[in-house]
């Protein structure tokens, strides 16, 4: 027998055996793929999840500095520390203008003041309503109270005029009273301009441009709690 004929009877049966080795090796590790692809889908989405979680929080304490309460799939993964009392999205400098004209037996006195007002609209979280941000495979829901005027700062006030009658003087009670309109009619103009619904638009403006998420993010804002009301005995 030749050494080419003993070469080839016995070649044949290992490259079959090596054939089924490799086929019985690519089926088991089909089997475990498929096996564990759940799993690994489910890791992968929560890994997903949780660090959008994370560039949520880290986009809130640039906005406003606070750290909201985070939950992801109805599970809390980073919880808020104490609420901060008031949360300012929104600055606006506004002029208001007031004058008080007074007659007494034919004497007239008259204050004429002229101020300029920082007004902060935000959101006060000093009512229990902390912020709260539910990641969802499908959105992100973010609760939080509607926002108010939180604050009213003055820059400058000028007294246009002040003019005293004969006997109808100005008294110091006259120009404090006034002086201390201003805030008020500042207040009163930053509601009227609907400062608070822009600053509540500014806010989703905000975090859609920094969160790059394919789950929308939707806010949905709370009514303020009302006070309870006193108990009087009959």
């Amino acid at each position: 027998m030749t050494k080419p004929q003993i070469r080839g009877r016995f070649s044949w049966p290992a490259v079959l055996a090596l054939v089924v080795l490799i086929l019985a090796g690519a089926g088991v590790f089909i089997f475990w793929r498929l096996e564990t692809w759940p799993a690994r889908t489910i890791s992968q989405s929560t890994e997903d999840l949780e660090r959008l979680g994370k560039d949520l929080r880290a986009a809130f304490i640039d906005i406003a500095h606070l750290q909201p309460r985070i939950t992801i799939n109805n599970k809390t993964v980073v919880d808020a520390p104490m609420p901060t009392a008031e949360l300012a999205v929104l600055e606006r400098e506004l002029k208001v203008k007031r004058e008080f004209q007074h007659s007494w037996a034919g004497s007239s006195k008259r204050i004429k003041l002229s101020g300029t007002f920082l007004v902060k609209a935000g959101f006060d979280l000093r009512q229990g309503q902390d912020v709260a941000v539910d990641v969802r495979p499908d959105e992100i829901v973010i609760q939080l109270p509607r926002a108010i005027i939180v604050g009213v700062e003055e820059n400058h006030v000028d007294v246009l005029a002040l003019e005293n009658g004969l006997w109808n003087r100005i008294t110091g009670a006259d120009l404090e009273n006034e002086l201390g309109q201003l805030p008020e009619m500042a207040r009163k103009q930053a509601q009227e301009i609907e400062l608070p619904a822009e600053a509540e638009q500014d806010l989703q403006r905000q975090l859609n441009k920094r969160i790059h998420s394919k789950q929308p993010i939707r806010l949905v804002f709370a009514n303020p709690i009302p006070a309870e009301s006193p108990v009087t005995n009959p």
